[in-house]
């Protein structure tokens, strides 16, 4: 579920950095090279560049510390035309808040949007959520939801699905928990129906994954410093900009770092998805990505910005240099702000099956994961690989899951649920879903 503080008022048009100085007394700032301007073909056209206004110029920014990028380039900020039109209007909360007047009554309250309410208030269509993920895991569905027609409860069904739930990439410890536990409950409410077999498994599975399930939370930290890295081609960027657009959907203003400096045509991506969401990017042309990480936060803290997505280049957990390089970013992060980052989450694309753990352990140990964004279950995913993470396999941490991914679409990443996520992975009859 998601959870979100309600802003006061939008913050009023920000002053230029030399106004705020004068007006807190502190010394001019020294005035920064310009920036060449960015050719009209580079972006959309309802987009302006500006140079030199980020937030980390404005007032008299701290000097650099010990280990902190010294006197970065200046940062290129681009800024979307209907952002910048609608930072003065009042926040209206959507229409699946209005059954909740203590909340709506007090403006800091704090609001939970959990992935039922989202699934509630979205338009009902033939290609709903769970529909998607049920047809994105349908190799998986099909290779198990298979097993229970026209069988025995017997020793033969419980080999087969042994078989089954390890070549779906859920491993042999998750394997062997799960397994135990749907013999003892068989036999102990005499289920003899094939049927009410896969449904156990289902309910077992659910809550299997349940230590994987946890909220997102928004509104603790002002701002919520968020700093997201993966694998080359995981869907880092991309997810990034579904998350912008999730995190917009639910009224919080949201920041975007192009930390990636390095993949061609990284920036422009990203500068497109804060197009389409409306948001606020800040980037630079090469340089680096700490320096651009540090920009994004100060900039964050001065618009009052609810969250900040910092993107990071993608990387193999086997290239040192570059995961001390990610460790660098977390560092710089923190000079900014002592308590950031405070969520720090991997992407992993579902296709990559057990060698997903290996990642998660890999950028575990270098960072601290705090979450878990899986995306590209819309393909050839197995799926089984959660069951492996929620089961400690290889030595990994049951990370959380924030959100899971089965399509390209703005809406097709959605907060991860446990028991949706165990009906989808057994395929077969639609259950009741409350």
């Amino acid at each position: 579920m998601f959870s979100f503080f309600k802003r006061k008022k939008a913050p009023a048009p920000q002053e230029s950095a030399l106004e705020q100085g004068a007006a807190s007394g502190a010394p001019e700032a020294v005035d920064a090279p310009e920036v060449a301007p960015v050719a009209p073909t580079e972006l959309p056209d309802a987009w302006v560049a500006r140079a030199g206004e980020s937030g980390a110029s404005a007032g008299a920014a701290p000097a650099p510390a010990d280990g902190q990028p010294a006197a970065a380039e200046p940062v290129a900020e681009f800024v979307s035309g209907a952002e910048s039109a609608s930072v003065d209007a009042p926040v209206q909360p959507p229409d699946a808040w209005s059954d909740r007047p203590d909340e709506a009554a007090d403006p800091l309250a704090r609001l939970d949007l959990s992935a039922r309410d989202a699934a509630a208030s979205a338009p009902a269509s033939s290609g709903s959520w769970l529909g998607r993920l049920r047809r994105g895991l349908s190799r998986t569905g099909q290779s198990l939801g298979g097993l229970f027609t026209g069988v025995k409860v017997d020793e033969t069904l419980f080999e087969e699905l042994e078989t089954a739930l390890i070549m779906a990439d859920a491993g042999v410890e998750a394997t062997e928990k799960l397994l135990a536990e749907l013999r003892a409950r068989v036999r102990r409410q005499r289920i003899e129906q094939p049927e009410a077999v896969r449904a156990a498994l289902r309910d077992i599975l659910a809550e299997h994954l349940k230590v994987l399930e946890k909220p997102f939370v928004v509104g603790e930290a002002a701002p919520m410093v968020v700093m997201i890295a993966g694998v080359n081609g995981a869907g880092k960027t991309t997810s990034i900009g579904k998350l912008a657009h999730a995190l917009r959907e639910r009224q919080a203003s949201v920041l975007l770092a192009a930390g990636d400096t390095f993949r061609a045509a990284a920036r422009e991506q990203l500068v497109a998805w804060g197009a389409r969401n409306g948001v606020t990017v800040i980037a630079q042309e090469g340089g680096d990505p700490a320096a651009v990480a540090f920009d994004a936060v100060n900039a964050g803290r001065a618009r009052s910005a609810d969250v900040v997505l910092v993107d990071t280049a993608g990387r193999l957990p086997t290239q040192l240099h570059l995961m001390e390089e990610l460790k660098k970013i977390k560092r710089v992060i923190g000079k900014a702000d002592a308590a950031a980052p405070h969520e720090i989450l991997l992407v992993v694309d579902g296709n990559t099956g057990q060698n997903a753990l290996a990642q998660i352990r890999a950028f575990d140990a270098a960072l601290g994961l705090t979450g878990l964004v899986v995306t590209k279950l819309d393909g050839t995913a197995k799926g089984g690989t959660l069951a492996a993470v929620a089961a400690g396999s290889q030595g990994v941490r049951p990370v959380p899951v924030y959100w899971i991914g089965v399509g390209e679409g703005m809406q097709d990443l959605q907060p991860f649920v446990a028991a949706e996520f165990a009906d989808a992975l057994l395929g077969g009859p639609e259950s009741g879903k409350g």
